[in-house]
């Protein structure tokens, strides 16, 4: 059972749960909160990690100085020195006036610095400075100056990866890392899932003046058992699409689906480890994927050719790979297609190759040249034509256009949730809106 304290953080802080992994973070952020010591909070992307940095810094004795929340993967590789340490007057191209940093102005205060690992290497010493001596000198200017700042920095990445590539300082990581706290992802939280679904949908039923939603045991199962890479931030969206979109408040299992296509869940839970894994992985995820299908479906193809299974067998035994399209498929009789084996010839024997053997590497058309006496189409297997299978694009750069396209489309182009649901930094977003020249 949680303690009284624990309880009163989460109450002032808004937290719900109550998975051990989730008690004992906030026990480790209280006990931290009361010293001066440099904190390193980490965890997926949408897991929380900034609730833990306002923990530390309204428990600490600098709960009257000033918290600033910075994210160190949404500012330009060019401006970040100037935007955490001020710059001087004409120091650089658009430096009209002096310009005090946000270690300065922070004076005696807290700085969270989120997405740590995405800071350019050259401010990582200039970080490393403040650390150690308190000291950092503005751009453009050789005065060196003061400062009393705690830092607490957050990562969804594993730094101690990233000084092995050399991507990462490994002063800087292990003078960061004094004190680590880890913020379990929403998969691991059991329970919790449907705890933060029944405030997330009761807070939008108010906001949409709407009876909150209620979930059946169905729906609530296929809830918590969804991995959810997007993490709280996700879960959120789901409640208020829900919220807005349901006419039934009961929902069932089957309408939880609909909002959790299987598909998601078959993608890459990111190994937020390492940033490439981010881009790469996931496209490799989509093509191996298509590519497996596609032999499926060519083997199934054979099997109907061949006259071996008729269509309800195959169905029932590939429910898995037409799941999420059985549901587009019409069912009256006005465009049932039916798939009749007809008689093969005398001399064919399908124990032995022809001139043009049927293999999954030669797929083939059924041609249509009749209806049966119910006006259903039928298909003669003794017309069988072979064609050559298309080539398979397998361009990495054209399936990461194509991703990074819908993922704006889907944002209405703001880049910022875009990079989240793609899972990368809006830093790499950028570079590669730029690469792909979509944004003209």
């Amino acid at each position: 059972m949680e303690n009284r304290e624990i309880l009163s953080i989460k109450q002032r802080f808004g937290i719900i749960g109550n998975a051990p992994s989730l008690n004992h973070a906030i026990q480790v952020a209280i006990q931290v909160a009361a010293t001066d010591l440099t904190v390193m909070i980490t965890g997926e992307s949408g897991s929380g990690k900034e609730s833990f940095s306002k923990i530390i810094h309204q428990l600490s004795s600098r709960k009257h100085g000033k918290f600033i929340a910075i994210n160190c993967g949404a500012i330009p590789e060019g401006t970040i020195d100037s935007e955490l340490f001020g710059h001087e007057k004409g120091s650089f191209t658009g430096a009209n006036e002096a310009r005090k940093g946000y270690f300065e102005v922070t004076d005696g205060g807290t700085i969270f610095l989120d997405e740590i690992g995405e800071m350019p290497i050259e401010t990582q010493a200039r970080l490393l400075r403040v650390l150690e001596n308190k000291e950092f000198i503005r751009v453009g200017s050789s005065k060196v100056l003061k400062t009393d700042v705690r830092v607490v920095a957050a990562t969804n990445v594993n730094l101690l990866k990233n000084v092995q590539k050399g991507k990462f300082r490994e002063d800087l990581y292990y003078r960061l890392n004094t004190v680590p706290i880890k913020v379990p992802p929403l998969r691991e939280r059991g329970n919790d899932i449907e705890l933060l679904f029944r405030k997330f949908a009761t807070d939008f039923a108010e906001q949409y003046h709407v009876k909150p939603l209620a979930l059946t045991p169905e729906a609530k199962q296929i809830l918590i058992n969804f991995a959810f890479p997007g993490n709280i931030r996700q879960l959120k969206n789901l409640a208020e699409q829900m919220s807005a979109l349901e006419l039934d408040r009961l929902v069932t299992g089957d309408t939880m689906k609909r909002y959790l296509p299987q598909v998601n869940n078959q993608l890459l839970v990111m190994d937020n480890d390492d940033k490439s894994l981010n881009e790469r992985d996931l496209l490799y995820k989509v093509l191996f994927d298509m590519r497996q299908d596609m032999n499926d479906l060519k083997k199934i193809v054979i099997q109907l050719a061949q006259g071996k299974k008729n269509a309800s067998t195959v169905l029932a035994e590939n429910s898995k790979l037409f799941s999420s399209v059985m549901d587009d498929i019409p069912t009256s009789s006005e465009t049932a297609i039916t798939v009749r084996p007809t008689q093969p010839p005398a001399n064919y024997n399908f124990d032995t190759p022809s001139e043009t053997p049927i293999n999954n590497d030669n797929p083939v058309i059924i041609t249509n040249n009749e209806t049966d006496n119910y006006g259903n189409k039928t298909y003669d297997l003794d017309k069988v034509v072979e064609v050559k299978p298309e080539e398979e694009s397998l361009s990495i750069e054209k399936k990461e256009k194509e991703l990074i396209i819908k993922a704006l489309q889907k944002n209405n182009n703001k880049r910022k949730y875009a990079a989240q649901d793609l899972g990368i930094s809006e830093r790499t977003l950028y570079r590669k809106i730029k690469q792909y020249e979509l944004d003209e």
